[in-house]
Parts: structure tokens; C-alpha cells; sequence
């Protein structure tokens, strides 16, 4: 009896452009790329990467916003065994060079408005070999386009070059913590999951053919790229966008029919605020999938009243490769107190809490139910390495676990409830205080629209608990006032003893918020002008 070959990007690109070739594959800004388009578009290219001379394990960077030019280029180099390096446009010149020098890419690709970014930085990176600019129109003055580029070249099939456990993929961290590392994940990052899920006869988050699936999140993070993977794998209609716009999102969903799409809360928030939407307006949908960040009740309870479909939560890590925990539709019911929970780990991974050192490290030894901890998740679809980084690979993989940087519990049915980020969490008189979780209730105010909670130095006490506020558009309210909404609600010496009001928070693509940034702001701006500051 034969075995079919593990999937592969590769593989399940031919499989599509032969049994579903005239399905759409990729709509963006209502340009419409069937499945057999896109198989040829990737062959052409990957013939042009093999014509510079590019090899199996070579780097290729990718700097640019959604497009249909971003798959077709990921499809290509896992067709000649490249590893397609996304890069953050949002970054400086400086975090630009950083990433495509640590990755050694050998050819850069890039959208014309990054024109002036990358001649900024070419001078530094010797070990690019040719520029190809990515302007849609194949009309701009500097480039000619990814399809003229690759015209010339013939769109037949590739031999298979990689398997199922090679690295296809190399995306950075955000750098909240340091420097951005390098996570390079395999073929099988994009295929465990549903495989898993089918098998355990579940469908808390699923891909179907039929499915029409818009993707919000940028494919250059793990969310954006393993959200439309799965869909593409699936053979879904997957709707992408440049970039999020949530007046757009709606017209999308109501043009095209989207029946699933992955979002951060504040982006669902977002598309609810949006004038005249109702029930009908999202009517197409059957499931959406929320994470990134925590989500208040009362979001949640809108969400649960106008989209008026399945929800799930997920929770994972660019390093974890794919969905590791699910927190399933059936719990989603108001007043339901798992709500506040992560989830359960999705089929085919475990999870365990493990107690955390002063270092912080890990000892190992799973922590009862109940006890705070580090999260660790055993996963087949985690990365295999972060590139020319040993000793934090080494110390993120032990044992098959792979250790997240974020703390949390189990109760005694299994469910994870996070606390915060392990580096986030303050310090006050030896008490440990989680910021999220001053966060979920800052967020239940009426009045609040975003909040971040941090710690600042504090010679006496170690550390000082601060919160940055966004007020709803016209409210005025005093730190007194939210303080004794606290009141009750949270231990005393948990709540803010500074509060600093701003017009938005800095969050990365993904949603989730840039702690680390707020802080140095204030404190950056306390040492140098003493600004508009108001203490409790």
C-alpha cells in the first residue's frame, strides 16, 4: 500500500491548480488570482530565483504590504527550497538592515514606496545579489514588476527540493524584549493543526474549500501568514488586504461573502464602530477566531450579538508556528466565567506550567493546578530554531517544550488562564503584580477606550504600577475616579499610582501592545520635561 508524501506549500500548490484550478485563491483590492494563476505566477518566479542562482536554504527578504505578490513569492521559494524572510514595513531603515543582515538574503523583494528604505541600507548588505521591486502596476519607474521580472521564464513544474520538516519560512520577532530573532519554521507548521483537529473528530477553528476568508492581519507575522496558509491549504477563497482599514473590511465582507476571518479585538471593535453596520452586514459570516490580545466583556458581548456566529479564542506564538491553544465556540455563552480563560490545548499539542525562578528560568517540574508559572507547549508545529542563535534556541527548546515567555495557570479541568508577560510583570515591595490583569479591569470602565498598565522604577518599593489611558472620544475623567472604580475590584497596592491620558498606544502589527515603548516614553519624557504627568 503507498503512502502520499507529507504535504508541502509545494505539493499542495500543484495538488490546487489541478483539481480546483479556476477557484479564487487570492482576492486583493477586487484583483481576483485563481488557484491555477497562482501556481503558474510561483513557477515563473521560482525558475527567475533559480536563473540568479539562488539554492536550497538561501535567504530571500520580502519588504512589502499585502499583495498577491507576497504568496506568489512565498510559494515560489518553497518550490526551489528558499526561505522567504518577511520583513515589518512599518520598520526603520536601521531595523530594515538589521533583519536582512542577520538573515544573510541573498535578493531582496520590494514594494516602490520602500524604494528610499532600501537604498538607504544597500550599501551595508555586500550579500545581495539583485533588487526586484514589486510595483503592482508593473508601470513605475524603478522596477517592473514581479510579473515582468518573471515573464520570461516558463511556468513548469519544479522538482521537489524540501520536505515536510524543512524551513520554508523565516519571520521575526517583534524585539519587544531585545534585538528581533529570527524563527524559522517548516512545512509542517502549516499543516498539523487542521490535520490534528480532523483527526480528534473537532472543529473549534476550521478551513473549508468553501470557506471565503479574509485575512486582516499582515502576512509578515505569524498570525497574518499562518491564517492565510491554512486557508490556502484548504483550497479557500482567501480576501487580503494591503492593510487594515476597517471601513474596508466591511466592504469586504459584505462584497465578497467572508465566512471566516482571525482578527485582534481591537480590530473587531473597530468594524462594529463602523456607521450602519448591523446584523445583516456580517451575515456571511459562520466563524471568526480573536487573540493577540485580551478582549473585555463588553466587546465580547457585542461580538457575540451582531456577528451572531461561532467564536473562538486562540492563543500562541510566532515560535509555537501555529495555534496552540483554543478556547472552543461552546464555552463563548455571557457569564460564562471560562470566558476569562486562554483555552485548552488544541489536538496534538500539550501544555504544562512550570515554576519560575528569580533568573526567571524554568525548573521543569510541572506546577499544580492554580499556581502561576511559565507556559510551556509541546507542539509539532514549532519552529525549529531561531537563526544563528543556539543558546536562545536552546533555552526556548528543552525537551520538546518549547517555553513561552508568558505566565500563567491551570485550573483543574485543564484550562490556561494567562497572567502577563514574564519581563512585564512589576514588582511592588516583593508583591508580584501582572498588568493584564490591572488592564481587564481599567478596560471594564465605561469611559476607557485602551489602556496599558507598567511598572516604573521606585527607589523605595522597587517598582511604581503606571497606566497609560485612551479615553472614549469626549470623556473627561480623573485618575481619582478611576482609582475608586478599581476600589474593590483589585488589592490596593494593585492599583495605579500614575496615570498618564494619550490619544492612542502604540501596538505592533499583530495588535499587541509595545509595553516596553510606552514606558520609555514616559520615562524619557518625566527625566527631560517633567510633561503633563498626574500621580494618584
Amino acid at each position: 500500500m503507498s503512502t502520499a508524501p507529507a504535504p508541502t506549500l509545494a505539493r499542495r500548490a500543484i495538488e490546487h491548480a489541478r483539481e480546483r484550478g479556476d477557484h479564487p485563491a487570492i482576492i486583493c483590492e477586487d484583483r481576483v488570482v485563481n488557484y491555477r494563476r497562482l501556481h503558474s505566477d510561483s513557477n515563473r518566479v521560482a525558475h527567475a530565483l533559480r536563473a540568479t542562482g539562488i539554492e536550497v536554504g538561501n535567504r530571500i527578504g520580502y519588504l512589502g504590504k499585502e499583495s498577491e505578490h507576497y504568496y506568489t513569492s512565498l510559494l515560489a521559494c518553497a518550490k526551489v527550497g528558499a526561505v522567504l524572510v518577511p520583513v515589518n514595513w512599518r520598520l526603520t531603515p536601521r531595523e530594515v538592515d538589521h533583519i536582512l543582515g542577520d538573515s544573510g538574503a541573498q535578493l531582496l523583494m520590494f514594494d516602490d514606496e520602500y524604494r528610499e528604505v532600501v537604498e538607504r541600507i544597500r550599501t551595508e548588505l555586500p550579500q545581495l545579489r539583485e533588487l526586484v521591486c514589486l510595483d503592482l502596476g508593473g508601470d513605475s519607474d524603478h522596477g517592473q514588476g514581479l510579473r515582468d521580472w518573471s515573464a520570461g521564464f516558463d511556468d513548469s513544474d519544479l522538482p521537489p527540493v524540501t520536505g515536510f520538516d524543512d524551513a520554508v519560512v523565516q519571520i521575526y520577532t517583534s524585539g519587544t524584549s531585545g534585538l528581533p530573532k529570527g524563527v524559522v519554521l517548516a512545512n509542517r507548521s502549516f499543516f498539523t493543526l487542521p490535520t490534528a483537529m480532523s483527526a480528534a473528530g473537532v472543529a473549534w477553528i476550521d478551513w473549508l474549500s468553501t470557506d471565503v476568508n479574509l485575512i486582516t492581519l499582515p502576512g509578515m507575522g505569524i498570525a497574518g501568514i499562518g491564517w492565510f496558509m491554512h486557508g490556502f491549504s484548504a483550497g479557500a477563497t482567501n480576501v487580503i488586504m494591503r492593510m487594515f482599514e476597517p471601513q474596508e473590511a466591511v466592504r469586504l465582507v459584505r462584497a465578497w461573502g467572508v465566512t471566516t476571518t482571525f482578527a485582534a479585538p481591537a480590530m473587531l471593535q473597530l468594524m462594529l464602530d463602523e456607521r450602519g453596520v448591523d446584523n445583516s452586514t456580517f451575515a456571511s459570516f459562520r466563524k471568526i477566531a480573536y487573540g493577540a490580545a485580551p478582549i473585555s466583556e463588553a466587546l465580547l458581548s457585542r461580538c457575540i450579538e451582531v456577528f451572531g456566529c461561532e467564536l473562538a479564542q486562540i492563543y500562541s506564538s510566532t515560535e509555537a508556528g501555529s495555534v496552540a491553544v483554543c478556547l472552543p465556540p461552546a464555552v463563548h455563552t455571557l457569564g460564562n466565567p471560562l470566558l476569562r480563560a486562554a483555552g485548552r490545548p488544541c489536538p496534538g499539542n500539550e501544555l504544562k506550567i512550570v515554576p519560575v525562578t528569580s533568573a526567571p528560568e524554568a525548573t521543569g517540574e510541572p506546577a499544580a493546578p492554580g499556581v502561576i508559572g511559565q507556559v510551556c507547549i509541546k507542539t509539532p508545529a514549532a519552529m525549529l530554531e531561531y537563526w544563528n542563535n543556539p543558546a536562545a534556541t536552546a533555552a526556548a527548546l528543552q525537551d520538546g517544550w518549547l517555553h513561552m515567555g508568558d505566565l500563567g495557570y491551570l485550573d483543574d479541568d485543564g484550562y490556561l488562564f494567562l497572567c502577563d508577560r514574564i519581563n512585564d510583570t512589576i514588582i511592588v515591595a516583593g508583591q508580584n503584580i501582572y498588568p493584564a490583569e490591572v488592564e481587564k479591569q481599567l478596560s471594564e470602565h465605561p469611559e476607557v477606550s485602551d489602556v496599558a498598565v507598567f511598572g516604573v522604577p521606585n527607589p523605595r518599593w522597587g517598582d511604581s504600577v503606571y497606566a497609560s489611558v485612551v479615553l472614549t472620544p469626549g470623556a473627561t475623567v480623573t485618575p481619582r475616579q478611576l482609582n475608586l472604580f478599581l476600589r474593590g475590584r483589585l488589592a490596593d497596592y494593585k492599583l495605579p499610582t500614575g496615570y498618564r491620558f494619550a490619544e492612542r498606544l502604540p501596538r505592533n502589527p499583530a495588535g499587541k501592545l509595545l509595553r516596553r515603548e510606552i514606558r520609555d516614553d514616559l520615562l524619557a519624557e518625566v527625566h527631560a520635561t517633567e510633561p503633563e504627568f498626574v500621580q494618584t
